[in-house]
């Protein structure tokens, strides 16, 4: 067997491993159960890439995102090894052939979508194989007090009944001490083990502003600070009147959102990685799975819905480990905005079951149909039809999606594909009394190799060309095939779909509980209310209020972020500083003092140094004035 180290070399041309990779790989191959808590950009991956390529048989990657599936598989082909991820895309023969090909070995790593566990045959297919290894990737998913629930995470567990000897491997960026127990206990851990590398960037320097004119200010900072950048926007909207902004003012930029073809979002991206463009302006939709090292800023121009998304956004810069900022801009109608949009989260179960019923309207969905079917959807025409607010609408599906009723998502298809379902002799007999399709099958089989073993990609635009004829044509002639039973055929799509995990109930049986609706409002605004306080607070190092949410105490304040450069000005250490603040604030709590009270109070300090900390906290709003008397702030 291969070591660790070997096999980082052969493929990765690495010779040493990043802060705790080696360790969570060691686990692995010691068969212990790991959940792995690493930042965005710690190399999650390698974590289940090297010990499953240690040993014999596959590696089975549950991933959330049909987009993250595909980056992660081309990345692995890219070096030589064989992946394949099974998504909502393909058809029952294609996953047919496809998982038959990782019983018999023909691929090293399996991805899939927590609700593809639900699949008979899918089940009855990893349960044939050789599996040494089930890695959870964006496990913060599975519990319910995460930033992004999916109930469909509660049935990974599934797979341990069905390969019980196989190690599990969890991972994440972003979880609380709470979501990591949870994690573990969901995911049936043999016992606990929690891996976590320290969220410490100390590269990074953390810096929110309170500006009215968030424009003008975005097009200073951008001109003051060189170098690739991200630009975080809150609606697509916004992304193509903030990318114009910075065009106009001579700022190399492009925009990014999920309305943007998926064709023309891989030129984008490329193009940025590239460091053509050197400003992305995107939605949430841009970064999961971008792996770009040398970006120096990432910018925020609303205030994020959670740490968490916060949290792993602005971890984009600066990971090849050169000075970056995260620069967070907002103001009060941020604010505002944020407070109704957390509202607008939580329908009520009357409105929930309105639109559940609504929806097999549209779909003419029967009463026990439609389990694990997919209907394409138009969240504007639907929104529009009944009547309903198009966010409030959205708020609904993903609501109904936690509690495992449907799924909504995305569906990118950037290639056709074709699979021919008759034998070669079966074929040739067709074409003999089939003139008219013979040249099409003719030109395919020349083209293309493997088509009868497998569905593969093809390109309609390319074949009509070579047989002087239109795309129309084509796409036509593949569909009489596919009727003939002579091919499959997947054309190249993209649409929004929603999947029914179960079939439709009657509404009366819809089980929505009102109270676990109002622990997850609960939840948000608490989550909320970090966030807002985190912006708004004026004294507290910011490195260390991100990292006492994630459970990681820091004792020693960043001397980065705004709040410390602006006590850097005092001349005080950070001890100094706190003991003063802690006294002067404990003076001020239930009366009012002059500032030489105040001073004759504290002893043993230079006075200069007491008066440098009260104007400090003065200016940031942590004392307030009444006459010459100074009295504690309580309505910060």
């Amino acid at each position: 067997m291969q070591s660790s180290k070997e096999i980082l070399l052969k493929y990765w041309g690495h010779s040493s491993f990043r802060e705790k990779q080696e360790d969570i790989i060691n686990n692995i191959i010691e068969e212990k159960d790991t959940l792995a808590l690493l930042p965005t950009g710690g190399g999650k991956s390698i974590c289940f890439q090297i010990p499953s390529l240690m040993q014999e048989g596959i590696c089975i990657v549950i991933s959330p995102l049909i987009s993250l599936m595909k980056d992660q598989v081309e990345n692995i082909k890219n070096r030589g090894i064989k992946a394949i991820a099974i998504t909502s895309e393909m058809r029952y023969k294609e996953i047919d052939i496809a998982l038959t090909n990782c019983i018999f070995g023909g691929y090293k790593f399996l991805y899939l979508s927590p609700e593809k566990l639900q699949n008979d045959l899918v089940k009855s297919k990893i349960s044939e194989m050789n599996v040494n290894l089930i890695a959870v990737d964006e496990a913060h998913c599975i519990s319910e007090w995460g930033h992004n629930f999916r109930p469909s995470y509660r049935n990974i567990s599934e797979l341990r009944l069905i390969h019980p000897k196989a190690v599990l491997l969890a991972l994440t960026a972003t979880a609380t001490s709470e979501v990591a127990t949870d994690i573990q206990h969901n995911l049936e851990f043999k016992e606990k083990n929690l891996i976590q590398s320290s969220f410490t960037r100390k590269n990074l320097s953390y810096i929110v502003i309170k500006e009215e004119d968030k424009k003008k200010k975005l097009v200073s900072i951008l001109n003051k600070i060189n170098g690739s950048a991200i630009v975080y926007v809150k609606s697509r909207k916004e992304c193509q009147h903030t990318c114009k902004l910075l065009t106009e003012n001579n700022i190399s930029a492009n925009f990014y959102h999920a309305g943007v073809s998926m064709e023309e979002r891989n030129k984008r991206q490329s193009s940025w990685k590239n460091s053509e463009t050197r400003v992305m302006v995107a939605t949430n939709a841009f970064g999961m799975g971008i792996d770009k090292s040398d970006v120096r800023i990432v910018i925020h121009t609303h205030i994020p819905s959670t740490t968490e998304s916060y949290f792993q956004e602005t971890g984009r810069a600066g990971r090849d480990e050169k000075v970056a900022y995260a620069v967070l801009l907002y103001n009060n109608s941020d604010e505002k905005h944020l407070k109704e949009f957390v509202e607008l989260h939580f329908p009520t179960i009357v409105e929930i079951k309105d639109c559940y019923q609504n929806l097999a309207n549209y779909f003419h969905l029967a009463i026990h149909n439609g389990e694990e079917k997919n209907f394409d959807f138009d969240l504007g025409e639907f929104s529009r039809k009944y009547k309903i607010n198009s966010l409030k609408t959205y708020n609904i599906l993903k609501y109904l999606e936690k509690e495992n009723y449907l799924k909504l998502s995305n569906v990118y298809n950037n290639y056709s594909k074709i699979h021919i379902k008759t034998n070669s002799k079966e074929l040739y007999h067709f074409q003999m009394v089939n003139n008219y399709f013979d040249p099409y099958i003719k030109l395919l089989l020349r083209s293309y190799s493997g088509l009868f073993d497998d569905f593969v990609n093809i390109n309609e635009s390319t074949i009509a060309v070579r047989l002087n004829t239109t795309e129309s044509n084509i796409n036509d002639i593949l569909i009489r095939l596919e009727k003939l039973e002579i091919l499959q055929y997947s054309p190249k799509k993209h649409a929004t779909q929603i999947t029914y995990i179960q079939n439709r109930v009657e509404n009366k049986y819809l089980n929505i509980s009102e109270n676990k609706l109002k622990d997850r409002k609960n939840s948000e605004l608490k989550r909320m209310n970090f966030i807002l306080n985190y912006c708004n607070q004026t004294t507290n190092c910011r490195t260390k209020i991100l990292l006492h949410y994630f459970g990681e105490e820091q004792t020693v304040n960043c001397g980065k972020c705004d709040i410390c450069r602006e006590r850097n000005k005092l001349e005080l250490s950070d001890n100094e500083f706190e003991s003063i603040r802690k006294k002067v604030l404990k003076i001020t709590e239930k009366k009012t003092s002059s500032i030489s009270d105040i001073c004759k109070i504290i002893k043993n300090v230079n006075e200069d140094k007491v008066l440098k900390v009260i104007t400090f906290l003065m200016e940031n709003n942590e004392l307030k004035t009444e006459g010459n008397k100074i009295l504690r702030n309580d309505s910060q």
